[in-house]
């Protein structure tokens, strides 16, 4: 089916259907194009519950649909790939949790969004990689348990007072970027400005101009006045970026950040799961209730 047709037949089921189709950022450029909404993981989910539309197509990976079932259980959530999953929320396990209670207890745990709901069931809050230091710092305790991610700890931990403990996972598209890649890349656009997220090394980190969500580097970038940005997340992003900022030019250190799994989702998928309805992606009521406590604790986390 030619590209065109395929983006109408896709919006004419989704208002068949009462569809409201949302995309991560990190998505193919087409299926943001055909998104309703693009964003953050946890954005995402929040539209979800606030949306009138009785079914969500979530076109992102596992946990991204699972949090969208947490938020809003009256509503049928697809996502048009079930194989599309997250190496960094498996790191992670109900066990492992556990584990880290015992070896630190009375630490309370504070888990990056980016989990599964089991995971975010065992935890006492959640946190985004834009909130992360603030949650952290809202919390009575001297001393925090994160997971799963041991990147983004380690940029907490510069900026809080509290003794950390973290999960030794790591997102594996962030995790590969190397200051070797941003310096040539410094070296090729002298006058670009580089934008990191914290999923990335420390070591990135220390070299970057700005440390951001996925959320704050669309707003930096339409916000800084310099032409050029060089950008540490996944390629994805560029689409919105471009989109967003015509005039200003956005450089990739490597090809090698991409997601895999971001990039599974096709347009044909969605139209399947629309036809189809399916695959569903539903949370037991346990599980979905001990989560929802864990994400509204981090939600009422007072902004700065």
């Amino acid at each position: 089916m030619p590209h065109q047709e395929l983006l109408r037949e896709i919006r004419r089921l989704a208002a068949e259907r009462d569809a409201l189709i949302l995309a991560h950022n990190y998505q193919r450029d087409e299926v943001q194009e055909v998104a309703d909404i693009c964003g953050d993981s946890l954005g995402l989910s929040q539209e979800a519950a606030r949306t009138d539309r009785s079914v969500i197509v979530f076109c992102g990976v596992h946990f991204m649909a699972e949090s969208a079932a947490i938020l809003a259980p009256e509503k049928t959530v697809l996502i048009p790939r079930a194989d599309a999953g997250c190496p960094m929320a498996d790191m992670i396990t109900p066990d492992g949790i556990r584990l880290m209670r015992e070896k630190f207890p009375g630490a309370p745990v504070v888990t990056y969004v980016n989990s599964t709901a089991a995971v975010k069931a065992e935890s006492d809050i959640c946190c985004t990689s834009a909130n992360a230091v603030r949650v952290v710092n809202s919390l009575a305790a001297d001393e925090v348990i994160l997971t799963p991610d041991r990147n983004l700890a380690m940029y907490i931990a510069r900026h809080t007072s509290k003794r950390c403990h973290w999960w030794d996972g790591y997102c594996p598209t962030h995790d590969r970027l190397t200051v070797a890649e941003v310096q040539a890349a410094r070296a090729d656009y002298p006058d670009a400005v580089f934008m990191a997220h914290p999923e990335c090394p420390p070591e990135i980190l220390d070299i970057a101009d700005h440390i951001c969500s996925t959320s704050g580097m669309y707003v930096y970038a339409r916000q800084n006045p310099a032409r050029r940005f060089i950008v540490g997340t996944e390629a994805g992003i560029l689409y919105r970026l471009r989109l967003e900022n015509p005039e200003k030019e956005f450089i990739l250190p490597t090809t090698r950040l991409i997601c895999p799994n971001m990039k599974l989702t096709a347009l044909e998928d969605i139209r399947a799961a629309l036809l189809t309805m399916s695959p569903r992606i539903t949370v037991p009521a346990d599980i979905r209730e001990r989560a929802r406590l864990a994400l509204d604790r981090m939600l009422a986390v007072p902004r700065d």
